[in-house]
Formats: structure tokens, C-alpha cells, sequence
């Protein structure tokens, strides 16, 4: 399929889905989210792909909102329409997605980031939410996520100020897994992505439910729900050829199965 504001292609099992509006430093607009989800819905079709990278380019990850697509709309619209309800695709994507940011990931940026799974920064990299700024406040959850990530003062502080983040105070605050150095961002991003995809697709994607559920509930039923899927992992032929690979002294040979 071809895109007009974004790039898709794969790298042996690896999807990658690179941001590209570069006149508008990648801003998010409806079409941009349009193909970013068939790209998405492409890539966990596709049973030959295990992990899915998404990035923009040097300058930004991703600028914020398309703020001309924005700034008429009335209450009625926005709330009629439930306007940027579906932008957060990304977070119901089953297979791990990796964000690699480089740059500006502010406002809708941030938070597209913050829908991935995890994110490796650029040491260029600044987050961000400024909506403030702009008479509104984060809607495609940065108030929610940013606060389970990096904690109520800081998020709150982000937020009310407007301030960006660099990435080592994102990697302090526990916003992002790690920091590179911009020129190594991608093969970074990629050695983590291969290294995923090359594990049992099925048992990858267990293991990203089970850790979501910790978010979502407490503690006790996390454990529960942890020990269950523990148990469902047992009927897998990739259990078996795990462990007959160790005890073999092997490297497995998973099926997804």
C-alpha cells in the first residue's frame, strides 16, 4: 500500500513505520492516523513480523497535533465525533511496538511515544506537553500516562508549565527505557526489535498483556492473572522447544505455536 505521510517497511521480522511530514516537523493529523493504523493493522496481520518500530526523523519524532486541523473546531464536533478517540491504536496493538525518538516528541508526540511499549530516546531528544499553551490540555491520554510513568509532581508540573523534558531527565523520571546517541538511535532501536521478534510471537505477546494488566488492576489480581497465563504457557509447543533447547544447549527453534 502506498502512504502519502508516512513510510512502512520491514527489516526481516521487524515492521517499521517511520513518521513523514518533515514541512511539519511530522505533526499528527487525521490522515497521518488514518495510515498509521492501516500500517498497524498491516503489520499484526502479518504473521511473518514480531515487533514493530515506529520514528520520525532527526528533528522531531513528532511536533504535536496538527494545530490548523485543530483550532476551528466547536464542542460539538470534537465531542460529536469523539475527535482523537482513535489515535491510540498503537496501545491496542498486540505485538510489541517500540518507539525510537529523536528530537521533538511533544504534545500528541509525547504521547503517541507513550502509547508504544517502550521507548529508546535519541540524546536529542525533548518531550513535552504544551497543549497549556494553547488553551486545551493533553487529550490523547498524556495526562493519564505521563503520570504513570513519571509520577503525579513532575507530570503535573509538565502539564501546568508546558515545560520539556530532555532525555536524560526522561530517562531519570523513567519515561523512556534508555538513551543512545542520536547517530545510533535506529540500530539501536532494531537490535531490540530483532532481538524480540526473534522470541515465540505468541508467548512475546502474553508476557505484554500480562505486564499492561499491572496498570490496570491490583496487585493481587495482577499476580492471579500473571500465574494463569504462567499456566496457559505450558500448552505451547514453544514452551516445550524452550525448554528442550536449554537443556540441549541450543538456540531454540520457535514456531510460534
Amino acid at each position: 500500500m502506498a502512504y502519502e505521510t508516512i513510510i512502512a517497511e520491514t527489516r526481516g521480522r521487524v515492521g517499521i513505520i517511520t513518521l513523514n511530514r518533515p514541512a511539519a516537523l511530522n505533526a499528527l493529523n487525521s490522515p497521518l492516523i488514518a495510515e498509521l493504523t492501516a500500517a498497524l493493522d498491516a503489520f499484526e496481520a502479518d504473521d511473518a513480523i514480531g515487533c514493530i518500530v515506529i520514528t520520525g526523523s532527526d528533528k522531531a519524532f513528532a511536533a504535536g497535533a496538527d494545530i490548523k486541523e485543530m483550532a476551528e473546531k466547536t464542542f460539538g464536533e470534537a465531542f460529536g465525533r469523539n475527535f482523537v478517540a482513535s489515535w491510540d491504536r498503537v496501545a491496542h496493538c498486540r505485538k510489541p511496538v517500540i518507539a525510537a525518538v529523536a528530537g521533538f516528541a511533544l504534545g500528541g508526540g509525547c504521547e503517541l511515544a507513550m502509547l508504544c511499549d517502550f521507548i529508546i530516546a535519541a540524546d536529542t531528544a525533548k518531550f513535552g506537553q504544551p497543549e497549556i499553551n494553547l488553551g486545551v490540555m493533553p487529550g490523547i491520554g498524556g495526562t493519564q500516562r505521563l503520570t504513570r510513568l513519571v509520577g503525579k509532581s513532575k507530570a503535573m508540573e509538565m502539564c501546568l508549565t508546558g515545560r520539556n523534558m530532555d532525555a536524560a531527565e526522561a530517562e531519570r523520571s523513567g519515561l523512556v527505557s534508555r538513551v543512545v546517541p542520536a547517530a545510533e538511535l535506529m540500530a539501536e532501536a532494531m537490535k531490540a526489535a530483532e532481538t524480540i521478534a526473534a522470541k515465540s510471537v505468541p508467548i512475546v505477546m502474553m508476557t505484554k498483556e500480562a505486564i499492561n494488566v499491572a496498570y490496570e488492576t491490583t496487585l493481587a489480581e495482577g499476580i492471579r492473572f500473571e500465574r494463569r497465563v504462567f499456566h496457559a504457557m505450558f500448552a505451547t509447543e514453544d514452551q516445550k522447544e524452550g525448554m528442550a533447547a536449554f537443556g540441549e544447549k541450543r538456540k531454540p527453534n520457535f514456531r510460534d505455536e
